[in-house]
């Protein structure tokens, strides 16, 4: 039997707000957006769960929240930044992960909020949505496809393997997505 196929559903790290005159789309990730990239890398490369393709809005932080992942990941993974994934909504997020290759694996989807967490959670059975109450900056759902093909994901269509926070990451005591 063939592995399931995979998806890891990643908020893009926490970008910097220093200067509000910066247009959304061009705000760079904040130091602590750096260090939570650098735990989520080691947490990847420990769970050996590198993809097979990413995807990745045009934003400035999701583009530098997958660069500081690169040290974790495979060099031949291909990167698609597009335009539509930026600030997608979750239907839209879903469209583009049903157009996926059926070849293809296992995909990383690097997002916004809150499209990525919405997508995440109607993804799981009713009985697993609790298990993702919050999505913070950098917060990665992982789950596995419970159909064949890309174009069947749907609701209910995924079951979760896991879901850690930077904060989980670290070690820090406190409710799920507080200060993340």
């Amino acid at each position: 039997m063939t592995a399931p196929r995979r998806l890891m559903l990643l908020r893009h790290a926490k970008s910097d707000w220093a200067d509000a005159a910066t247009p959304d789309a061009d705000r760079p990730l904040s130091e602590s957006g750096r260090r939570a990239c650098d735990l989520l890398a080691r947490h990847l490369a420990a769970q050996d769960s590198a993809p097979d393709l990413i995807l990745c809005s045009s934003a400035v932080r999701t583009r530098q929240t997958v660069a500081g992942l690169a040290h974790a990941l495979p060099a031949s993974v291909p990167v698609l930044v597009e335009d539509r994934l930026y600030l997608a909504e979750a239907r839209e997020l879903l469209e583009r992960l049903q157009e996926i290759d059926d070849g293809v694996p296992s995909v990383l989807l690097v997002a916004h909020n809150p499209g990525i967490h919405t997508l995440a959670v109607a993804l799981l059975a009713p009985e697993d949505r609790a298990r993702i109450p919050t999505f913070p900056t950098a917060a990665l759902a992982v789950e596995d496809l419970e159909v064949s093909r890309w174009a069947e994901l749907g609701q209910q269509s995924t079951r979760l393997v896991s879901y850690v926070t930077p904060r989980e990451l670290r070690g820090t005591p406190g409710p799920p997505g507080a200060g993340d």
